[in-house]
């Protein structure tokens, strides 16, 4: 497979802000059900092919916001090289029921740290907290709990700012039915 254009430019600012562990983070947005945006921060854990990988609990609300409306959009800034990427695409959703990419979701899930894997024990996220809610610590089990989702965001547009020099520079990458088209556009 052919890696997309955009793929070694931000493969090479990952590489360039390694040293900082926040630059792994990102604003992902999907669109809630009165069609709202709703914007959080997510983990980057690594590419399927050119798709962004990310984890989380298949009981919180960004399953069912995803589940209704798949579009969203991922913002990342690395402070290092100064650069800024906004990434659109499909997101998709890898749970329990999904057969076909379990080995898919059993590989993610055992390259997660233990408290990584502590959180999708916990109790239900975003209900009302009781003095009887449970975080202590259990032992992961080979096998992710069904609470356990990995999301993938195919992408079909990335925007690149890249913030230094001057003049700054900012390229627009599009997927159209031809393949990955590249614009340079004014910042």
């Amino acid at each position: 497979m052919t890696l997309a254009p955009w793929r070694p430019t931000l493969a090479r600012a990952l590489h360039r802000n390694r040293s900082r562990a926040y630059c792994r983070y990102m604003q992902l947005a999907t669109i809630n059900s009165d069609g709202r945006p709703s914007n959080r921060t997510v983990v980057f854990r690594g590419f399927a092919d050119d798709a962004l990988q990310m984890v989380t609990d298949g009981r919180s609300e960004k399953v069912r916001q995803i589940q209704a409306y798949p579009w969203a959009e991922a913002c990342w800034y690395f402070t290092v090289t100064r650069e800024q990427f906004r990434i659109a695409g499909q997101l998709t959703l890898m749970g329990p029921d999904s057969l076909e990419t379990q080995d898919k979701r059993l590989q993610v899930w055992q390259s997660l740290s233990a408290n990584a894997r502590q959180q999708f024990y916990w109790p239900h996220p975003g209900q009302a907290r009781s003095d009887a809610a449970v975080f202590e610590p259990v032992e992961p089990a080979s096998q992710p709990p069904d609470s356990f989702y990995v999301m993938l965001l195919a992408v079909n547009r990335v925007e690149h700012l890249a913030l230094r020099g001057s003049p700054q520079e900012r390229h627009i990458y599009e997927l159209t039915a031809d393949g990955w088209g590249m614009t340079a556009v004014n910042p």
